[in-house]
């Protein structure tokens, strides 16, 4: 008992000298807590036994990448009839011009640049060349309103604003005199209306890089640590406006390289991933999954068309043929409602075949330990009818299927399985940089969001009566803080620095978690939007003075509606 009281001793010894010497080898800012909300603050990394590994900045993950994929194609826009490409080379030189071009217009030290507009190449240099330079990156959504963009560009100290097309520039236009610190605005997308002072269109921004050496971009970097923010991911609360989530750069190389294995994405030396970008990059599970993993693994990633989810999205995907795709719940739901549609359609016997191999494979998927009589009859299914179905989507080549940002229904989830394809969910926040748990080909159960990624540790509180419990969360991953917000941001983590999500959750005894409830109010629709009820519900009230009680029905809905109670003389 002494010997191996003594091995574990020494075994913790070992693990914690391995950790001083790796943190004594990075090259950290200085800090004393594990969260900060100052733009130009620094933390303390969740480094342990666990995650254990050397920190980097996103310049690092960048060249470390470029060593060894640089001839590979990275992106792929669609101009015209005509797809254009750029090797990982190619792309690292334009970002290092993105870069210089933002320090020309006097980006300033974790400053913001805000980009609104539709995924694209450009969308992508704007982002890495932000954090080159040394600014905090801060994605806008497309919908969101002029005061919308206001409030993020303004919070975020934004010196730059990148906008892809006259539509999203008259948003910036109607509130550009309320932004004390924006110097410049770019537009990536078509030919500038009329010529303004600090309107840039792309090419131009891009020829301001010229007028900057790289010496100079260098040094910017070479300062740069990984403990440091360099993105901002905006998202509703309950009440009032949305929150800058701050991301370390620690937080997006350490998720990228992670939670993407836990997924079992491979490395581009094992096989080069293709996937399809279309999903709102100001949302971090587009964001993570496209932009910083495609850097970390060495992915292909090709842009859809702006009109993606109006029905150009699968046009995109047969030309494509990805090897694996992220859906939220909503785009998922279209698909099986356009497949659906497709089958009704049919003729009687061709209605009937599909009807019998989406049977046959929902029965072999759910089952997941076939006989042989059922395997052969799966085999047969499979090679008849469910293969040419999956290529009619675009997906004769794809060998995972993701879902997030939002629950998924049973219904979904079995449709998806008649066709052989299996929707790995993940679970996680804004706040833990996306995925903290992961579905993958190594780790499913139907229903299930998957097992934690490998470095990141949970616990469940204030336990019920039937096992569930609010999930919390602990890792690499964790964010640094709401910006300019203490209060929230003491609230989300307690006192040890364990990031509380709000969510109720049960573990079962082979690890995989079940996501039951919220503890929160905030709606989060099918589509993955994330909706603060209090504001409608008074703004409703307040509109219509017959009104006493309101309450906003949304949740893992297409649509929102509402309950009204009128006012009844007593």
């Amino acid at each position: 008992m002494t010997d191996l009281l003594g091995q574990i001793v020494g075994d913790g010894l070992l693990e914690k000298n391995v950790i001083e010497e790796v943190l004594a080898c990075a090259k950290l800012a200085p800090a004393q807590s594990l969260w900060t909300t100052e733009a130009s603050g620094s933390v303390q990394l969740r480094m342990d036994e666990h995650c254990p590994e050397q920190p980097i900045t996103v310049h690092q993950m960048f060249y470390n990448s470029v060593q060894k994929y640089g001839n590979l194609t990275a992106l792929a826009s669609k101009r015209g009839n005509k797809w254009e490409k750029a090797t990982f080379l190619e792309y690292y030189h334009l970002c290092r011009m993105a870069a210089k071009g933002f320090l020309k217009l006097g980006l300033e030290q974790f400053h913001g640049v805000a980009i609104l507009g539709f995924n694209s190449a450009e969308w992508f240099i704007a982002a890495v060349g932000t954090v080159f330079a040394g600014g905090i990156m801060a994605g806008i959504y497309t919908t969101n309103s002029p005061d919308a963009c206001l409030h993020v560009a303004n919070d975020s100290r934004a010196n730059v604003i990148v906008v892809e097309n006259q539509k999203q520039l008259d948003k910036i236009m109607q509130v550009k005199d309320k932004l004390p610190h924006l110097k410049a605005i770019v537009q990536y997308s078509g030919s500038l209306k009329e010529k303004l002072a600090n309107l840039y269109s792309w090419e131009e921004f891009m020829e301001l890089g010229l007028e900057v050496s790289d010496h100079e971009l260098d040094e910017v970097i070479s300062k740069q640590r990984a403990n440091q923010c360099c993105v901002l991911i905006y998202t509703s609360g309950t009440t009032g406006s949305p929150k800058g989530v701050m991301l370390s750069h620690d937080n997006i190389t350490w998720t990228a390289h992670h939670a993407s294995r836990a997924g079992d994405m491979q490395p581009a030396e094992i096989r080069q991933e293709s996937l399809v970008s279309y999903l709102p990059l100001s949302h971090i599970a587009a964001q993570i999954y496209d932009l910083w993993t495609g850097i970390k693994w060495g992915e292909q990633i090709s842009f859809a068309q702006p009109d993606a989810l109006k029905g150009t999205l699968v046009d995109s995907l047969r030309e494509v043929t990805p090897t694996a795709h992220m859906g939220v719940p909503r785009v998922w739901e279209k698909i099986m409602e356009k497949i659906k549609e497709g089958i009704s359609r049919c003729g009687y016997m061709k209605r009937k075949m599909v009807t019998w191999a989406m049977s046959v494979s929902l029965d072999a998927n759910q089952r997941l330990k076939k006989d042989e009589e059922k395997s052969f009859l799966f085999t047969l299914a499979e090679k008849l009818i469910l293969q040419k179905l999956r290529a009619e989507l675009g997906f004769s080549s794809c060998v995972k299927f993701f879902s997030g940002a939002a629950p998924i229904g049973r219904e979904t989830l079995q449709f998806f399985l008649g066709l052989n394809i299996r929707l790995y969910e993940a679970y996680g926040m804004s706040e833990t940089s996306g995925p903290h748990f992961m579905s993958g080909p190594e780790a499913y159960q139907f229903l299930s969001c998957g097992k934690v990624v490998p470095g990141c540790q949970y616990k469940l509180i204030n336990i019920n009566a039937d096992g569930s419990g609010e999930v919390c969360f602990w890792g690499r991953n964790v964010f640094m803080g709401f910006l300019n917000l203490e209060d929230k941001t003491k609230e989300a983590l307690d006192e040890d620095g364990w990031l509380r999500s709000g969510d109720l959750g049960k573990v079962d005894e082979d690890g995989f978690i079940y996501i039951n409830g919220r503890i929160k109010e905030l709606i989060i629709t099918a589509g993955g939007e994330n909706i603060p009820p209090l504001p409608i519900e008074d703004a409703v009230k307040q509109e219509l003075s017959i009104i006493s009680n309101a309450m906003l029905i949304g949740d893992e809905r297409k649509f929102l509606s509402m309950l009204l109670t009128l006012k009844v003389l007593q």
